[in-house]
């Protein structure tokens, strides 16, 4: 049987790189995302408004969005692969398939460049506010250059590393619960007035779950650093730096996951990341990261993306290993 749960996630690993995801194909992100919202507004009319009530909500949201997510992805397998191994495998490798987010975010990252080589900025504003969530109206190329390539760099933990993580470990349903976590978090982890207490154990339990994924993605991009200035004769790449950086800067971010593979890149690149930026209409004050040995141009967004690809590609090697040893 685990030759075909290993199976499975490497096929949904090649399915991911080669389609992404298909706009016709109904996605389960949306569905927890849909279930999220509908439970936002329902779990909080059973609590009164203060700060204990909203924890509890909280807490009450985190444990229902996780039952609904593990149980039906594990009832789901359980079926599959009760009426044979073949149908299991074909249904896990999916749910691996949609769980993966390598293709997208390249795709959706790689508009912002394109818009720049068409010399459209307003175009590049628009494809970095859909992966972003900042303010980016009053962003310079600069600005907008630095938000792409910080947000490939963050989620190459979040979607594509850590995702490999829990499917390679926990299968299907692994995978399922990871993102049900990840997506409370997108969703109701802001210290704003709304979610301050309620979205607090959703936060709270995301970085307990990305804590291990995020140091050993930083680490794989380190390592991938090094790969990438060997096969390009180290002309903007610099795994040496990549390391000092994140021994350094890996903390200088309010969550303890975010910076880690954020100032690996940084350092890999040679550039400067982070510092102040508007959400919401806010202005947020957030230490630099990195050291600014070059300018940031608009061609690092190709470069996070090569970086990006390595350091999936590292990652990859120990699950190939695992499904040669399993057959």
């Amino acid at each position: 049987m685990f030759k075909y749960h290993i199976t499975a996630v490497l096929i949904g690993c090649f399915l991911d790189a080669c389609f992404g995801d298909p706009l016709f194909l109904w996605h389960p992100v949306c569905a927890i995302g849909n279930l999220i919202s509908w439970l936002d507004k329902k779990i909080r009319l059973r609590f009164p408004e203060n700060e204990t009530g909203e924890r509890q909500a909280g807490v009450w949201l985190v444990v229902l969005v996780l039952l609904a997510a593990g149980g039906l992805s594990f009832g789901l397998l359980f079926v599959s692969y009760g009426i044979s191994p073949i149908t299991g495998l074909v249904v896990e490798s999916i749910m691996c398939y949609q769980m993966m987010a390598w293709h997208s975010l390249r795709k959706e990252s790689m508009k912002v460049y394109h818009a720049f080589l068409k010399k459209d900025i307003e175009q590049a504003r628009q494809a970095v506010s859909m992966i972003v969530g900042r303010d980016t109206k009053s962003l310079s190329d600069i600005g907008i250059t630095k938000a792409a390539v910080e947000t490939v760099a963050e989620n190459t933990s979040d979607g594509v590393i850590a995702p490999l993580i829990f499917m390679t470990l926990f299968g299907g349903t692994g995978v399922f619960l990871y993102k049900a976590v990840n997506t409370m978090d997108s969703m109701v982890g802001y210290k704003n007035d709304r979610y301050l207490w309620f979205g607090r154990c959703a936060a709270r339990l995301d970085d307990v779950v990305n804590f291990i994924p995020a140091r050993i993605s930083a680490l794989l991009m380190v390592a991938a650093g090094f790969l990438c200035q060997l096969l390009s004769r180290g002309s903007f790449y610099c795994g040496k730096n990549g390391f000092r950086i994140w021994k350094r800067d890996r903390f200088n971010h309010k969550s303890p996951n975010s910076a880690q593979t954020e100032s690996a890149c940084a350092g890999i690149l040679k550039i400067e990341l982070a510092g102040n930026a508007w959400y919401f209409g806010t202005l947020h004050e957030k230490p630099v990261i990195g050291d600014p040995l070059r300018a940031v141009e608009y061609e690092d967004i190709t470069r996070v993306n090569v970086l990006m690809t390595a350091t999936y590609i590292l990652a990859l090697i120990p699950v190939v290993i695992l499904l040669v040893i399993s057959l």
